[in-house]
């Protein structure tokens, strides 16, 4: 890939990784310059290295924002430069689809987290990046940082302003489950982002339901489609999510990362010491 490639690879994600920057620093300026920093990065590393570009970049952006976070002295007096108006951007535009993404208030919450749980919490919940991935940007094992976005997640949706956020995703889950169960290859390309996940862990690997990751919404919607019916909803560290039981043991648990109103992930856990280190909760089944 040569450098003009490379350079029109890295326009491709720039909006996307603002996004993650602007979740992290919850400052649209700040946000560029970590973008840039990326950038300058990226310029100087091997690209023939790199397997993964975007999971690459948004690592990057991620340890970049973190590092600017752990570096912040006192906090900042002066308001959120939320408004597009606020920030010294090429494109008010965008600037405004991002600030319209996540509001003053959710902003004022995410400022209080630890750097290391924002930043957990930010690149799951928000952006579907594996714990595996995360956990060595924020120097723990995948368990800890899967523990580091539910501190986060908890202290999040205790706040009014999410309990939207929280009751979407729900609609969201219970959508899908209702056209798993149904077959709905319609509504469930619907639910799926174009470039939706399915992670199964080892343990659900070796359980013999799926071999590797499956990528693209048609894959993942066939997957699931009229093959459902088993699982049940579930909240998991305070989320919506599914979960499949035997003989009242849970055995399986579907973990959703949802965008947008669009579902990007879905891990499948199966691990025993994993499932014990989330907060399961079963729900009512619907008659």
């Amino acid at each position: 890939m040569n450098s003009d490639e490379l350079a029109e690879r890295f326009e491709q994600e720039r909006f996307r990784l603002r996004g993650v920057a602007f979740r992290m620093l919850g400052s649209v300026s700040e946000a560029d310059d970590a973008v840039q920093e990326t950038w300058l990065r990226l310029a100087r590393t091997d690209a023939s290295e790199i397997d993964n570009l975007p999971g690459w970049l948004t690592t990057v952006t991620g340890r970049i924002c973190l590092d600017m976070l752990r570096s912040r002295t006192s906090r900042r007096e002066d308001a959120l430069d939320t408004a597009p108006e606020a920030a010294a951007a090429d494109d008010p535009e965008h600037d405004a689809v991002l600030a319209a993404s996540i509001g003053p208030a959710l902003l004022v919450v995410l400022d209080t987290l630890a750097p290391a749980e924002r930043l957990a919490f930010v690149l799951h919940d928000l952006f579907g990046v594996p714990f595996d991935e995360i956990a060595p940007v924020v120097g723990r094992t995948p368990a800890a940082a899967r523990q580091l976005a539910s501190r986060a997640r908890r202290r999040v949706q205790g706040a009014s302003p999410v309990d939207n956020r929280r009751s979407r995703q729900r609609e969201i889950v219970d959508a899908f489950l209702a056209a798993a169960r149904d077959g709905d290859m319609g509504a469930l390309l619907e639910l799926l982002d174009p470039d939706v996940v399915l992670r199964p862990d080892a343990a659900a690997i070796m359980m013999g339901g799926m071999a590797e990751e499956m990528h693209g919404a048609e894959t993942v919607a066939t997957r699931f489609s009229g093959g459902a019916r088993a699982l049940r909803t579930i909240l998991v560290d305070h989320a919506a999510g599914l979960v499949w039981m035997h003989r009242g043991e849970i055995k399986v648990v579907f973990e959703f990362a949802i965008n947008d109103g669009k579902i990007v992930a879905i891990d499948q856990l199966a691990d025993p010491e994993t499932l014990e280190t989330l907060e399961l909760e079963l729900l009512p089944i619907e008659r």
